[in-house]
């Protein structure tokens, strides 16, 4: 979590600043690709706020109304982004880019252009690394796309791919203003202002997908769900773990339900002793289960 809140407020940061000179650029010099660069940053630097309301509602003790926690508040807000990306970022930018190529208008004072674009670079690749290094924290020696598809933490590969499409992004954007200017032909700032649209929507689409498989439920890692098992089977009164469930509620916050066979004559004393050592053993083990039912039950027929 500290790691991820690192990321989020690094490039909340970076994307405020950037946004506000990149609009500074385009007001200055005429250029929809400066236009559609300031839009990305704006909805990135809502999107970092959104991140970090998620992550303060999601640590809200259970309740009530939420006996299972508000982890899931995360993966909400995650999803919430992803749509903004695409609509917002990628629409508006898309749209800008065909306007301009409908009015295609010269690019004047071309230096204004670069100077922001170097500013945001170096911005925005200071945020990108320090967003990479809190990803591959959590990752270990996963592969990237595995440990995307993995990840329990949104917060984490959200930001990774915003900071990586802000550098691309860039990388357009620069070209655009300088085969516009050079060449003498307006249609290319708007060629690449469609391009940054097209770069968002196609990061929106990979996020939403993520952020929807976690919000609809998933599963423990299956190593925690092995674990699990391998701890409970190793209890003295335990013949088998027949059936071991798990729901990711959260970050760190699994809910696990198992259905064991204990050892015939047993008193309901002993079992529910062991039910209880069990539960110890496994939350000692693995704290980010924060909740074990345990369901006695007989020999499968």
């Amino acid at each position: 979590m500290a790691s991820s809140k690192t990321a989020i407020y690094t490039a909340l940061g970076a994307n405020l600043v950037i946004a506000l000179t990149k609009f500074v650029a385009a007001g200055v010099t005429g250029s929809s690709a400066m236009i559609s660069e300031g839009i990305h940053s704006l909805v990135d630097t809502l999107n970092e706020i959104l991140l970090l309301l998620g992550l303060k509602r999601s640590q809200k003790p259970a309740d009530h109304k939420r006996p299972f926690g508000y982890g899931r508040e995360l993966y909400f807000w995650s999803y919430i982004v992803s749509l903004l990306i695409f609509g917002v970022g990628g629409g508006v930018s898309f749209y800008e880019g065909i306007t301009h190529i409908q009015h295609p208008e010269p690019i004047e004072n071309p230096q204004w252009n670069y100077i922001v674009l170097g500013i945001a670079l170096v911005l925005d690749g200071a945020s990108l690394v320090t967003a990479f290094k809190a990803f591959n924290a959590q990752r270990g020696d996963q592969p990237f796309w595995a440990a995307v598809k993995d990840s329990k933490d949104p917060s984490t590969f959200v930001v990774l791919f915003e900071d990586g499409s802000d550098v691309l992004g860039l990388i357009i954007a620069f070209l655009g203003v300088f085969l516009g200017h050079q060449l003498n032909n307006p249609y290319l700032d708007g060629l690449a202002s469609i391009l940054i649209g097209i770069l968002l929507m196609a990061v929106a689409l990979v996020l939403a997908h993520e952020s929807r498989s976690l919000l609809m439920g998933e599963g423990a890692d299956p190593a925690i769900v092995q674990q699990t098992v391998a701890l409970t089977e190793a209890d003295p009164i335990v013949v088998k773990a027949q059936q071991t469930l798990t729901f990711q509620m959260g970050v760190n916050d699994i809910v696990l339900i198992q259905r064991v066979t204990f050892t015939p004559n047993l008193s309901a004393d002993d079992i529910i002793q062991g039910v209880i050592r069990i539960r110890a053993t496994i939350q000692a083990a693995e704290p980010s289960i924060r909740q074990v039912f345990i369901e006695p039950v007989g020999n499968p027929v």
